[in-house]
């Protein structure tokens, strides 16, 4: 078998003749693209990728490239990852390979790993309710609003294909011919940026409503046009995503703001009411009277991430995190001063625990991540604080250059802070002379004079 699969590999990329192809009828509402009309580059395949696919054919199923790394290869961007459709169920796919995990009780899955690559393969699925092997509901079931609580009811390509979110991610790629197989129309779709959802959008978003994020992801990352009849139940179902496990929703709030292209996102979600169930306190912000100035921030924020992205640099949810539910922090540290005259820093960890208890019903925050956020708002507090050695040793915290990012974004937003991000750029790039100065300045600026007490009257006078 492992012969098999090296000289297999050895044709795919040109380094041996294979053997004659295959032949393949088109199934009913099945569409054929050539290689030579879709232009994939077989090196821009995934390697890891090709093994696993030709692993499955040699164990005698069935197995294509499938989904968002071939619509990203046809829209000119590079995949972040290649996902594998097969025949297998996933207990036999799991036996084919060695270091393979089986994953998942409401959607089994295997991940095959290659060091530090991971490869899914899914088994192809099939409708819950015409299915034979779902009599039962035991392979399948979906709860009295319509969401599929469990799917691992197995069909054909054809019915994989069908029970795909959005057309431009039905696309299989078949490594027998290179060739195409588009169940959905989704080739032309891709070629017309449109993005439209397979069956009736509204059953569709009832059994995931997740898919609204999708829909609202895909557009941003694509800039494809909704379809009409895809978009038109969006607003009206987006409160379904409060049903959705919150660390489900966290996951998918980094896919949304974390991908390069949150600006872009940002503005589907607020269009279809989406923003609204993943961060409910920041559009109470919005909505507030400082809206202008919250949305200022959170543009910003959205911005820098994306930039960071582009230039391949590092982003951490913890920042995102931080500047999103700022204002809703410190509007609620405000009022704790003021009704119940609490001091500032007692007043900001109140602030935090209440509203993180409150953001993780929407969306789990990891506590790798909510202390990290707390330390970042923390250092907000502290960073006017800056007379004598109190500049250096902040300089020295871990939360620094983040707490620091935060202050830049929040006066460039158009926030009152009396110049003081400027005070931190000057700073870090002062010798300790120079830095020995700034500091003194401020402390002979801020410490109030201290009165002399009289001393009392002595009693021999």
């Amino acid at each position: 078998m492992a012969k098999g699969l090296l000289k297999r590999i050895g044709a795919f990329f040109g380094k041996e003749k294979s053997d004659a192809p295959v032949p393949v009828t088109p199934a009913q509402g099945r569409r054929i693209i050539p290689e030579e009309e879709h232009q994939i580059r077989r090196q821009d395949l995934d390697d890891n990728a090709m093994k696993v696919v030709y692993r499955l054919i040699d164990g005698g199923h069935d197995g294509y490239l499938v989904g968002g790394c071939i619509r990203d290869l046809l829209t000119g961007e590079k995949p972040k990852d290649f996902d594998v459709a097969t025949s297998a169920h996933p207990e036999e796919a799991n036996e084919l390979f060695r270091r393979s995990r089986l994953i998942g009780r409401r959607f089994k899955l295997v991940h095959v790993r290659f060091g530090r690559e991971l490869i899914e393969v899914a088994t192809f699925r099939a409708g819950h309710d015409s299915h034979p092997a779902n009599t039962d509901g035991e392979h399948g079931r979906q709860n009295a609003s319509g969401m599929i609580t469990r799917d691992n009811v197995y069909g054909t390509i054809e019915d994989d294909a069908l029970r795909r979110d959005f057309t431009v991610n039905a696309l299989y790629y078949c490594v027998k011919d290179h060739s195409i197989y588009d169940f959905a129309n989704g080739y032309e779709d891709i070629q017309n940026r449109v993005l439209r959802i397979i069956g009736d959008p509204e059953a569709r978003y009832r059994e995931d409503p997740v898919r609204m994020l999708r829909a609202a992801r895909f557009a941003g990352k694509l800039g494809f046009d909704i379809e009409p009849h895809t978009a038109a139940p969006i607003k009206t179902l987006a409160p379904l995503l409060k049903d959705i496990a919150p660390a489900r929703i966290f996951d998918e709030s980094l896919k949304l703001l974390q991908s390069g292209y949150a600006e872009a996102v940002y503005d589907h979600l607020q269009e279809f009411d989406l923003f609204e169930p993943l961060f409910p306190q920041t559009q109470q912000a919005l909505q507030s009277e400082r809206g202008e100035l919250v949305e200022t921030l959170l543009l910003n924020a959205l911005r820098n991430t994306d930039r960071r992205l582009a230039q391949r640099k590092s982003v951490t949810p913890a920042f995102l995190y931080a500047a999103l539910l700022w204002y809703p922090v410190q509007n609620l540290m405000q009022k704790l001063i003021e009704e119940q005259r609490m001091p500032p820093l007692p007043a900001l960890h109140e602030a935090a625990n209440q509203v993180i208890a409150q953001q993780v019903k929407s969306t789990a925050i990891p506590r790798r991540f909510s202390t990290p956020i707390r330390e970042i708002w923390e250092m907000q507090i502290r960073l006017p604080r800056r007379d004598g050695k109190r500049a250096q040793r902040l300089l020295e915290q871990p939360r620094f250059r983040a707490a620091y990012d935060l202050l830049l974004l929040r006066e460039n937003s158009g926030e009152e802070l009396n110049g003081l991000s400027r005070w931190w750029t000057e700073y870090q790039s002062a010798d300790e002379q120079k830095r020995m100065q700034m500091s003194n300045a401020v402390g002979k600026g801020s410490k109030p004079r201290r009165r002399r007490r009289k001393k009392p009257a002595s009693n021999d006078e």
